[in-house]
Formats: structure tokens, sequence, C-alpha cells
């Protein structure tokens, strides 16, 4: 590890040595975790440096971040999102091909059903070992449900339930016993059952203006967005100038 990299702090560190490994380390090495950060989780993520440490990747989701890192670090790092324009699709024709199983969990109950149903569709033979919505009432369920996904022991276990729940729920499966691989996807599921596999219109995905389709699409997260546009530039900045 060179000393410059040394100095940058935990985030933007994990994902400079994320962004060294291939999509077929990845996707195919069990025993390992991995999650996505966009400005977004990035904000909640300096608030769970320990959890976020314990994940064997950190990726990026999104233009906005990769452009901050290259522009604050000299660092070109690659987007690759949990979505069909992206590692997704790449997973699951993983999956398909090489006759594996997957565990799903999060949205609600009926966006996790119909998700089921478009993956079925357009992956005709996947094997899917079970699914869940990603809602729970306590610590004791979840711990429940990692028992039985390592009783099912799903090749690949992929939750989304925004960040950080979703990087807790994961971790604590890991800790559980789980030897498979787990990615986080955050609203993957949800999108899906909206929009079908390809949720972004092509231009929109070529000229990298995912976030403003979003923006549009998806009320919830116009609040979110507008905070984010105005704090992250601050913490993303004070993070490099005073954590070394």
């Amino acid at each position: 590890m060179t000393s410059k990299l040394q100095s940058c702090p935990p985030l933007v560190k994990s994902i400079l040595l994320t962004d060294r490994l291939s999509i077929e380390e990845i996707l195919t090495v069990p025993g390992k975790i991995h999650t996505f950060l966009n400005p977004v989780s990035y904000l909640t993520a300096l608030k769970q440096e320990r959890l976020y440490a314990g994940f064997d990747s950190v990726m990026v989701d999104g233009s906005v971040l990769a452009v901050s890192i290259r522009l604050f670090y000299g660092r070109k790092v690659r987007r690759r999102s949990f979505d069909m324009t992206s590692i997704a699709s790449r997973l699951f024709q993983h999956i398909l091909s090489e006759g594996k199983r997957v565990y799903l969990a999060g949205a609600r109950q009926e966006e996790i059903e119909k998700a089921v149903k478009i993956l079925s569709g357009q992956y005709p033979g996947i094997q899917i070992a079970g699914y869940r919505n990603g809602y729970f009432s306590s610590k004791d369920e979840i711990l429940k449900e990692c028992e039985n996904i390592i009783r099912l022991s799903p090749d690949y276990v992929i939750v989304g339930m925004g960040a950080p729940m979703q990087e807790r729920f994961l971790s604590t499966l890991k800790d559980a016993g789980y030897q498979g691989i787990g990615f986080t996807c955050g609203g993957f599921f949800s999108q899906l059952s909206m929009k079908g596999v390809q949720y972004y219109p092509q231009w929109m995905d070529k000229y990298n203006l995912r976030f403003l389709y979003r923006f549009y699409k998806e009320k919830h997260t116009r609040e979110r967005y507008l905070k984010t546009a105005l704090v992250f530039p601050f913490y993303f900045i004070k993070d490099k100038c005073f954590k070394r």
C-alpha cells in the first residue's frame, strides 16, 4: 500500500482498494460481503465507519462520488452499481449459468414478490432459494432470519433495506456463519417492481443522469437528494482535510 493511499480516510481507502478488484473476483470469491456508496449513503457511512470496515469491498454507486474522488484524490474509480446497467445483470447471469442459488431480502412484501416474478421471467430457470421483505420487528427476528438463510445455504444473498440497515443485516449474517457471497442493493427491488429490468431510459444511463431520473420518479428521494447536495461537499472535503 502506498503512503498516498495510507493517508486517505477510511471510506475512500476502502473504495480505492476495491477498485483494484476485478468483477470476477467480486462475483465469485466466497465468504465475502460487498456494499456500495453514493453521496447519500457516504454521509451515513461516515457515522458507521466500523460497520463498513467489515465489508470486503466498498464500490462507488454513481458518478458524483466517482468525480469527487477524482477531483480531490487524483484517482479515477469505476462506477459499479447494483442495478441492471452494472453489476446486477452480470451477477444474475452468472447465478443462472453456473446453477447457483440466491436468496433475496428487502423492500415491501408486494414489491419483493413482484421482483421475484420479474427476475424469474428475465432469467428462466434461475434458482431463488427464498425471499422476504426487508422489515424486521426486532433483533431476534433478524437473527432467526439469518439462521434460516444459513440453513438454506444459498450461494448468494442480496439485501435491499437502505443504509445502514442492509449493511448491518449482512454483517450479522456473516458473523452468524454464512459462507456465501453477500451484496447490498439499496432500492433495487423496489425499482425492479416498478419498471422491470430496464429502470433507466437508455439516454439517461448513457449520460450518467440516473440520479436525475430517480429524483423525478421516486418522490421519497427528493428531500434526501437536495439535503445531500448541500451537505455532502462539506463533509467530503472535511473528511479529506482532517481525518488521517
